[in-house]
């Protein structure tokens, strides 16, 4: 189908408000109060049912921000949540992060955790993010040892970061996830090339993951382009012996072709995985309202796979 009719409106309405920006810097400041508009206020989101509370915990680096969701009632499970960004990006108040947590409690009857890992800047490079992730993980399932199952899960450079979380798990003997829950994984260096078909479909989209963006991105996470560690974007890692797995996918998306590999491969290794096309969203679609139908239906794809 084509791309979404709010996403179309959104590439317009950006158009239009950084027109008159006559430098970088004033374009940029145009588009970051349209996109503030558009996309609306994460903590605005409804969390009628969900107690909130942030907290922090002892991490390898330092203290860990975290902000817990916990539906009323009876719990079945917890998850621990990785927003996206990049590495070098995000936070706990994005959609991302805030209502997806909100709404994976609500739907799925689960506590969730989402954690403020360390982001790649500065001095920070991996594996700092991940050893944030992992603390948090093995904190969390002490914390939910015998509430249920338990699911590790994220988005974009989150998926990566919670891919790679199980898989140190997995070699260290720590507790396993239940289920993994990855929404359009960012997890192979080189990404994998688009197909033709697919390509060309892409062409008329203004907002691409080009080659050099993405090289950027993971030399500052890395810090090299050279040499990049196997569970550093964990697609060239061994992937046996990982939970079941749960992939969003985003129809119009650069990266789609590495969430598409990906489920390939844990296929492979005797992964027991299924994916669900998001149609006509583009990459970051969580980081949106659930009120778009599409980034509902993820949610549901998800919240089914906490329950099965």
């Amino acid at each position: 189908m084509p791309v979404d009719e709010y996403f179309t409106k959104m590439f317009r309405g950006l158009e239009e408000a950084t027109a008159p920006g006559a430098t970088d810097e004033e374009k940029d400041a145009l588009a970051q109060a349209f996109m503030s508009e558009y996309i609306g206020d994460a903590l605005a989101w409804d969390t009628t049912g969900i107690t909130v509370e942030d907290i922090a915990i002892d991490g390898p680096h330092g203290p860990i921000p975290l902000r817990l969701y916990r539906p009323e009632g009876a719990i079945d499970g917890a998850v621990l949540w990785c927003h996206g960004g990049g590495f070098r990006y995000g936070d706990l108040d994005m959609h991302e992060g805030h209502v997806v947590s909100i709404e994976l409690a609500r739907r799925a009857g689960v506590a969730v955790a989402s954690v403020d890992y360390r982001l790649a800047e500065g001095e920070v490079k991996y594996p700092v993010p991940i050893d944030d992730v992992h603390a948090a993980w093995e904190w969390w399932c002490g914390e939910h040892a015998d509430s249920g199952p338990l699911g590790l899960g994220g988005a974009s450079a989150g998926a990566a970061l919670a891919l790679s979380t199980a898989l140190r798990t997995r070699d260290t003997g720590g507790r396993a996830a239940d289920v993994l829950l990855l929404a359009y994984p960012f997890t192979h260096y080189p990404n994998p090339a688009l197909s033709p078909a697919m390509s060309a479909e892409m062409a008329p989209l203004p907002f691409r993951f080009e080659a050099e963006g993405v090289e950027a991105m993971v030399r500052n996470y890395v810090g090299r382009i050279s040499d990049v560690p196997a569970d550093a974007l964990p697609g060239a890692a061994r992937l046996d012996g990982l939970p079941r797995t749960r992939i969003v996918v985003s129809e119009y998306d650069d990266l789609r072709a590495s969430a598409d590999l990906l489920e390939r491969q844990l296929r492979e290794v005797g992964v027991p995985v299924e994916s669900y096309l998001s149609l006509g969203m583009t990459h970051g679609h969580l980081n949106h309202s659930p009120e778009v139908a599409e980034v509902a239906r993820s949610l549901d794809f998800f919240a089914e796979g906490l329950r099965a």
